[in-house]
């Protein structure tokens, strides 16, 4: 839910929807690295969800050519693609030791420090 809200509550006509979801009175700031780590996170997280392996990640990503094609000319690579797959890696890594997932990102996904001012 706190990245789920944090990508969609960016102004400030969703807030009534985010009140009703989880009390938060302000959107959040429109920060591009943290919304990348966000819809990584997110990605990965409904494709262990689906019972995907990395190799059917992988193939599920090589169907959209135009976001490798926008990295690659951007980035010189498909940082897209090589963010979902890290993320996939990590949550595949914790769900085997029996541990929870540990986002990289700080603050946390839904922090109100992210937030405008109400």
């Amino acid at each position: 839910m706190p990245r789920v809200l944090e990508l969609t509550v960016t102004a400030w006509d969703l807030v009534p929807f985010a009140r009703d979801c989880a009390g938060v009175e302000a959107p959040y700031r429109w920060d591009r690295a943290r919304r990348e780590q966000l819809r990584a996170e997110l990605d990965a997280a409904f494709f262990h969800l689906y019972g995907l392996t990395r190799a059917d990640v992988a193939w599920v990503l090589e169907s959209f050519p135009i976001v490798r094609k926008n990295d690659e000319r951007q980035h010189g690579r498909a940082v897209t693609f090589e963010r979902v797959l890290d993320e996939f890696d990590a949550m595949a890594t914790a769900i085997r030791r029996g541990v929870a997932f540990a986002s990289p990102l700080r603050p946390a996904a839904g922090d109100a420090s992210m937030r405008h001012r109400p």
